[in-house]
């Protein structure tokens, strides 16, 4: 059973996430931060991922420590969990509608971590979450995960849609980036190593 859990504590944050990448029947997410909350559980569900989330961060200064540190332990939960990453897909792409949005994700399981973010939130706030911080959990999940990560909304007009249709679209990349494919002998580079 591919899965990992971690306890990460700062000045700033207490984090505590476990995750399992075969057993989806486990999802719970407790950050404080509502409108994030429902996001991490959406990209769990579509992911087909088990994830549990207890943070508890400086929500009087603002939610960035919050939703940021949560990507950071996440993302090193993620390639915990994938270990030597022999057999799986590595590659996942998806397209999510939302409505009137339309949002895009790419990614590669490549251990070499680089983020493209193309995204407008005309609206600066969804509740007590700042929308700047979308980018910044695509950030710190990318550079801790190992993943280079493509993210675009390619049209749209609601804040709230925009975000939705991302966080949708990494979790169906993810999904099928972490398959194991029986395919695959080994990992799936012609260099025969994936970091």
């Amino acid at each position: 059973m591919r899965k990992a859990e971690k306890a990460r504590k700062t000045f700033e944050t207490t984090i505590n996430i476990q995750v399992n990448l075969d057993d989806n029947s486990n999802i719970s997410i407790s950050t404080g931060v509502g409108f994030f909350d429902h996001m991490l559980t959406l990209f769990a569900s579509h992911a087909r991922i088990g994830l549990v989330v207890e943070a508890e961060g400086d929500l009087h200064i603002d939610s960035h420590h919050t939703v940021e540190d949560t990507g950071i332990v996440l993302g090193q939960l993620i390639k915990e969990a994938l270990g030597s990453k022999e057999g799986i897909n590595r590659y996942g792409h998806a397209f999510v509608p939302m409505d009137e949005t339309l949002g895009f994700v790419a990614l590669d399981i490549s251990g070499r971590p680089f983020l493209v973010f193309d995204a407008l939130f005309e609206n600066p706030k969804l509740g007590n979450f700042d929308t700047e911080l979308v980018r910044e959990f695509f950030q710190a999940f990318s550079v801790h995960a190992g993943v280079t990560l493509h993210a675009k909304v390619h049209y749209g007009s609601n804040t709230h849609h925009k975000a939705e249709s991302l966080f949708k679209a990494l979790g169906q990349s993810l999904a099928t980036a972490i398959q194991v494919n029986p395919a695959i002998k080994g990992v799936n580079s012609t260099k025969g190593l994936i970091e």
